[in-house]
């Protein structure tokens, strides 16, 4: 099982995203230039220059601008998509102007190859709702463009091929996608079973030190009744027996209840250890609170933690807990780079799942990001 600190909630979803969008954005900068180049060379009447010209600039612009998402490692925003669509479909239906009759005849022109990239480009940056109907449109842009091209010409078979592409793309990464969101499910629930791993140690190792303190004090109270101590009754010795039964009777009901006390102040540095790549200054109140509690502040804290190490750049952070009235308070802070909130993906599970999701559904319980130039705090609470 990986460390809490390394875990990250959205981390198979994002990470497919991420690669395959890099990896499409690749190829249509390279299909792109290659494109171009073919349409330059393929130049012969009845293709015409001022048509040409123009068209083969707006496509290797358009092509720049996916070779600059691809050498940062950037998302396809949907602007990007959306126009290289646009893009496609009109050099589609100018296909009369553009490309030869020869290539035309034989469907291996320059915009039959870029119409098979465009097809990939939506399948791979958006859902099967938006990605199939926009190859589809693609694909009869190309269909009216050869006939406006060759009235005579049999598109059946581009046509077929094309629609194959938009369902198999489409399908492919369907598939992909559930099984990230499965792999996701999966680390959420290892990382929660890992908390409550600790949560349930934590609270053996606290039952057993009442188990040790009770023993103590009932042998000495029993070893004095023994040696005389007490010749008759004794309201120190009833008081003493009182307490000694409490503790009997609070021990034997909090086995496996989820409400029985945790050291959260235990809980929280163990968490902190386990922050892989990340120094954390702790300053934590001592405080004992119930183990679903305890659990909540872990998850959240964990989260907080993970996020510092993989997007603050920084390698160091702060946890600290402290108690206000009937309100404990826990608080990781960063001096990282910050980021907008109001931007904040909508995938982004772990802030909004991990953290304030997690720390909402707490009867009195609540948390609060602040983020900016100087780093990012985010605050948890549970008022007793």
């Amino acid at each position: 099982m990986a460390h809490l600190g390394s875990t990250r909630y959205d981390s198979a979803a994002r990470q497919l995203e991420r690669t395959a969008g890099r990896t499409v954005a690749g190829a249509r900068g390279a299909m792109g230039v290659v494109v171009a180049v073919a349409g330059a060379l393929g130049a012969v009447p009845p293709v015409s220059a001022a048509w040409l010209g123009p068209a083969l600039a707006v496509e290797l612009g358009w092509t720049a601008l996916f070779l600059l998402r691809w050498w940062r490692g950037l998302p396809l925003p949907a602007w990007l998509v959306a126009g290289d669509v646009a893009i496609t479909v009109a050099l589609c239906l100018a296909q009369r102007h553009l490309v030869a009759g020869e290539a035309l005849a034989g469907g291996a022109s320059w915009v039959a190859v870029l119409v098979t990239m465009t097809i990939i480009v939506p399948a791979v940056a958006w859902r099967p709702a938006a990605a199939v109907p926009t190859g589809v449109g693609v694909a009869v842009a190309y269909l009216a463009g050869v006939r406006l091209a060759a009235p005579g010409q049999d598109v059946t078979v581009s046509l077929g091929i094309h629609l194959g592409q938009v369902l198999a793309i489409a399908v492919l990464m369907t598939l992909l996608r559930r099984s990230a969101a499965s792999a996701d499910g999966f680390l959420r629930e290892s990382a929660r079973a890992d908390v409550a791993l600790m949560v349930e140690r934590l609270r053996r190792e606290d039952e057993l030190k009442q188990v040790g303190s009770v023993h103590e004090t009932s042998l000495h109270t029993l070893t004095m009744v023994g040696l005389g101590t007490y010749d008759g009754p004794s309201a120190t010795l009833r008081e003493q027996a009182v307490a000694d039964l409490s503790a009997l009777d609070r021990l034997r009901a909090t086995p496996g209840d989820e409400r029985a006390p945790i050291a959260l102040d235990a809980l929280l540095d163990e968490v902190a250890g386990r922050a892989a790549g990340l120094r954390v200054r702790r300053r934590l109140t001592r405080e004992t609170v119930p183990g679903e509690v305890a659990e909540s502040f872990a998850r959240a804290v964990t989260e907080a933690l993970s996020n510092v190490a993989r997007h603050a750049g920084v390698r160091e952070a702060e946890l600290v807990s402290s108690r206000r009235g009937d309100e404990i308070r826990v608080e990781v802070a960063d001096h990282g780079r910050g980021f907008d909130r109001d931007r904040l993906p909508p995938d982004r599970f772990g802030v909004r799942g991990s953290i304030l999701d997690t720390m909402r559904a707490l009867p009195n319980g609540g948390a609060d990001i602040s983020s900016g130039g100087h780093g990012t705090r985010v605050t948890l609470w549970w008022r007793a």
